[in-house]
């Protein structure tokens, strides 16, 4: 059956889970970071379910494929991002621990997602 919302996709709302869980950790890091790290972060991590959402309400196969790219693109920045806050004693180990699992479960779902849209021929959604 046919997805009529990117609401119903479980990657986008894992990747809503990790966006509000990098909000929630990166709320005690240092003000001095609030226009730096903190907010490239945060940026990076809401672009990883925005990116989902915009690719879903795309009328092409194709496109939808080249945004979950970009979300895994904006994951990998996250990754990245939260492992130089570590590195630089902003991020607890416990929180950044955190999110590596949850941003490995999103990666594996953006790639299970490609693979199947890859494999699939089927409507994108009912709407279009």
């Amino acid at each position: 059956m046919p997805v009529r919302s990117f609401r119903e996709l479980v990657v986008w709302q894992k990747a809503m889970d990790l966006a509000e869980t990098i909000y929630s950790v990166t709320g005690t890091w240092p003000r001095v970071e609030i226009y730096g790290l903190t907010s490239q972060i945060r940026r990076a991590a809401v672009s990883v379910p925005s990116n989902i959402a915009e690719g879903q309400g795309r009328m092409t196969r194709g496109e939808f494929v080249q945004y979950l790219g970009i979300a895994y693109g904006s994951l990998m920045e996250v990754e990245t991002q939260m492992l130089l806050a570590l590195r630089l004693g902003y991020a607890a180990p416990g929180d950044a621990d955190r999110v590596s699992v949850a941003a490995a479960e999103v990666g594996r779902l953006l790639n299970g997602l490609v693979r199947a849209l890859s494999t699939d021929h089927r409507p994108l959604t009912t709407d279009h």
